[in-house]
């Protein structure tokens, strides 16, 4: 959930990506025929009596609602880009220009948003459909953001509940209609829907990706403006990075009374909540004009159609809890969401804002977001080349050296570059997280991908919680200390994993069916 890719999947958009993602497994979008057909050949084909391949010209009805779905594919990207220029960029910015209230509301966010996981998309896309519940959602997103006109505890932490209430819908109907169309434009050309549906969600990501680096953009100009050369007092920059703390307040730090606050001047505050708060309400409001409804396309049979409701997903993600890899990939689907968390929070907090100033946080994120973007798209190829397990530990090496570093690195004015160096890195091992986690869950747990990816939700949300939790009772050096747990439990049950597969899988019974963690001890015992 932020202005990243990775705060944005319902359990269903991950589980098509997974899918796609299988090193090749059972999915034609790595077949060689499909290859070539994406390449290069975008007409209907039909084969005569005689063998021969010949191309069937649409009809204009076909080739109008071609036109239609691609609109619409559009239409939907550029409302998300809008909404999470604006959503991402303050929740990057809360830890440094609203401290303590600022943190504790995005706590309450995410709790709010595990409860919605499990309760609330099945429930609303059925009262109101995908597109009104999309543009119902967004409106959620704008409260939080007009919040930010009067940042105080008890209008943050309000409209942040209802934010996380309205994340989960609006995630679960940008899937779910991108997937309906897909499979209806797939019926139209003649292609194979999977690789129809990896095209739509790529074009969707290629927007959507842009999000992080035009918010960094906006708040960077606008902070920068009148700002001269931070100059921090040795005792202050003692307090910053490794034994930073954000309940205790620096010089730029605001406190808690807005009224006595410190930080950026207020009118840069406004132009950011009224900037932002424009694209999320104009975000809303291209959905409702430009999107058609499903209804205005042909439906297409499919499994989407008999989703699971609300109480039947989350009985099942519980019970998926009794698979053995369930348990063993728990830790590393946490510390996703704590890497995330750490970064938002404390690393734009801790060492940015305290180390150089708060307006250095948006050109900082911004690099961030162009690493992890540019590592997304090219780790696909890699897993290809070198394999799963040797990417996993890139991943792993790359982010057990930037914690140490951030032990033992004081951050000083001086050291500039370093900021920009060690928020690179970290795109470099997110981008391995993000995209190896949701490809490992959909190749360990076929024909579960619900449950499954429920799971992937579920877990990568406590982790943001606990992240955002911990901000405002301990100091980064206690964080840290949490961040190295996670990583070398997450892939000591990673490694287990692999190491189970090399051996032949869990263990199964007669009916082929995985048997549940808590049979396998009644039967040792």
């Amino acid at each position: 959930m932020g202005a990243r890719h990775k705060w944005c999947s319902s359990w269903m958009e991950v589980c098509d990506l997974a899918k796609d993602e299988r090193s090749g497994e059972d999915n034609p979008a790595f077949s060689d025929e499909e290859d070539d057909q994406h390449k290069g050949n975008v007409k209907k084909q039909v084969v005569g009596e005689a063998g021969k391949s010949s191309e069937k010209d649409l009809t204009p009805e076909e080739k109008q609602e071609k036109f239609l779905i691609m609109k619409n594919i559009v239409i939907i990207s550029i409302a998300f880009t809008l909404l999470f220029t604006s959503f991402g960029s303050m929740a990057n910015l809360q830890s440094s220009i609203n401290k303590t209230d600022g943190t504790a509301a995005m706590t309450v966010l995410y709790g709010a948003f595990v409860f919605s996981c499990c309760f609330l998309p099945s429930w609303l896309l059925s009262l109101l459909k995908e597109k009104y519940t999309l543009a119902l959602s967004i409106l959620c997103y704008s409260s939080y953001i007009a919040a930010q006109f009067y940042p105080q505890i008890y209008t943050l932490v309000p409209t942040a509940f209802i934010l996380g209430l309205g994340a989960a819908p609006l995630w679960a109907s940008k899937c779910i209609y991108l997937t309906k169309v897909a499979l209806r434009y797939a019926s139209i050309v003649g292609e194979n829907s999977d690789v129809i549906i990896t095209k739509f969600f790529g074009i969707f990501f290629m927007f959507f990706q842009f999000a992080g680096v035009f918010g960094s953009l906006i708040v960077s100009s606008v902070l920068s403006v009148g700002v001269d050369e931070v100059n921090r007092t040795e005792a202050e920059l003692l307090s910053c990075g490794y034994n930073f703390c954000i309940s205790k307040p620096t010089r730029e730090l605001n406190n808690s009374d807005f009224s006595e606050r410190e930080g950026p001047p207020l009118w840069q505050i406004y132009t950011l909540a009224s900037t932002f708060l424009l694209c999320s309400l104009l975000s809303s409001l291209v959905v409702i004009i430009f999107v058609d409804p499903i209804s205005a396309f042909k439906e297409v049979e499919s499994d989407y159609e008999e989703r699971k409701g609300s109480l039947q997903l989350l009985v099942a993600t519980f019970n998926h809890l009794r698979h053995p890899y369930q348990l063993l990939i728990v830790p590393l689907t946490i510390w996703s969401g704590l890497e995330q968390g750490f970064l938002s929070a404390d690393y734009t907090a801790g060492y940015v804002s305290c180390g150089i100033g708060v307006h250095m946080v948006g050109y900082v994120i911004m690099c961030f977001h162009v690493c992890d973007s540019l590592c997304c798209m090219g780790l696909s190829s890699l897993v290809k080349v070198v394999g799963r397990v040797p990417v996993f530990t890139l991943g792993f090496l790359i982010h057990l050296a930037l914690i140490v570093a951030l032990v033992y690195w004081r951050p000083l004015p001086d050291d500039f570059a370093w900021f920009f160096v060690i928020v690179s890195l970290w795109g470099v091992s997110d981008a391995v997280w993000q995209t190896q986690i949701n490809a490992l869950y959909g190749v360990i747990f076929p024909g579960q991908c619900e449950a499954a990816f429920s799971n992937y939700r579920l877990w990568e949300s406590v982790g943001f919680f606990i992240s955002y939790a911990c901000s405002t009772v301990i100091c980064v050096d206690a964080k840290i200390t949490i961040l190295i747990i996670f990583l070398v439990v997450g892939m000591t049950g990673y490694y287990a994993i692999e190491i189970i597969q090399k051996m032949g899988g869990p263990k199964k019974d007669k009916d082929g069916s995985v048997i549940p963690l808590d049979q396998l001890i009644v039967r040792e015992l």
